[in-house]
């Protein structure tokens, strides 16, 4: 079998790939990273199996099985697009758990905590940011397509990785986007910018958020773009036990994954426990 050295040029190669196949821009800088990541870890070396598995068991002993998981699912993809599938290399086996930890959740009362401090700032559009998220359940890539053409519509349709689904938008939050719409005398496009004119990103709006905690009194790690994504499914499976439902709204492709946003808490799953009275 012929030997194959991974490159830089292999890597530039397969950003190309990632873009034609329509991959979202933030999966594309993730798979990038993960390959160079692999090339620098062998050194020039060509890549084999025993590398590649070697190579996983570095990564065991750095993070978590999910985090794993996440960095070999990429790593796979660059070795399939080298033409080296002979070298791909399992995921770990992991269980999905029965709870999660609430350290990292972050509750109702500290989302309104945040959206007050963010609603007295002159600028307003991180107030509007977060609120359409949360109102929502939208990823934050996905913002760029609350317009203003969706707002005289009611709904937007969201396009991402080949997929398309309907988003009603509420009519209080409509309304409130209406109203920044005016104000910032935005009459067609994407609602939330940069001042040079482009859609806002993770990135701007991670930083963002951030700078709110200490006012707020808020733990840093729980505040981040994607954790109000998980208010808004919390919220929305407690007024309706609907998962498949949830899951359709949340643009997943799998039931499974929409578990994870809905587990009950350490807390709540220990106080369950605690009502089964078997320890006599």
């Amino acid at each position: 079998m012929e030997e194959i050295t991974l490159t830089g040029q292999s890597i530039s190669a397969f950003r190309e790939f990632l873009v034609e196949n329509e991959k979202a821009r933030a999966t594309v800088e993730k798979y990038v990273q993960e390959a160079e990541q692999l090339r620098l870890a062998l050194c020039g070396a060509p890549v084999t199996k025993a590398g590649v598995l070697a190579y996983r068991e570095r990564l065991q002993q750095q993070y978590r099985a999910l985090t794993v998981n996440n960095k070999l699912s990429a790593v796979n993809a660059y070795l399939r697009f080298c033409g080296a599938e002979h070298c791909e290399v399992k995921l770990l086996k992991v269980q999905r758990r029965a709870f999660r930890e609430e350290q990292r959740d972050l509750t109702e009362s500290e989302y309104r905590r945040l959206l007050s401090i963010a609603k007295g700032r002159k600028n307003q559009r991180l107030y509007h940011v977060m609120l359409t998220i949360c109102a929502t359940g939208i990823r934050v890539s996905e913002l760029r397509f609350i317009t203003a053409e969706a707002l005289r519509a009611g709904r937007t349709e969201i396009r991402l990785k080949g997929k398309c689904r309907t988003v009603l938008l509420p009519q209080e939050l409509a309304e409130r986007l209406r109203r920044y719409a005016r104000a910032q005398d935005i009459q067609e496009g994407p609602l939330f910018r940069t001042r040079t004119g482009r859609p806002l990103d993770r990135s701007n709006i991670w930083h963002e958020m951030k700078t709110l905690c200490r006012e707020a009194g808020v733990m840093p790690e729980k505040v981040f773009p994607h954790n109000l994504r998980h208010l808004f499914a919390k919220c929305f499976y407690e007024q309706e036990k609907d998962l498949a439902h949830l899951a359709d709204l949340l643009g997943h492709s799998s039931i499974e994954t929409t578990r994870i946003y809905v587990a009950v808490s350490a807390r709540a799953h220990e106080q369950i426990l605690e009502k089964m009275r078997l320890i006599v």
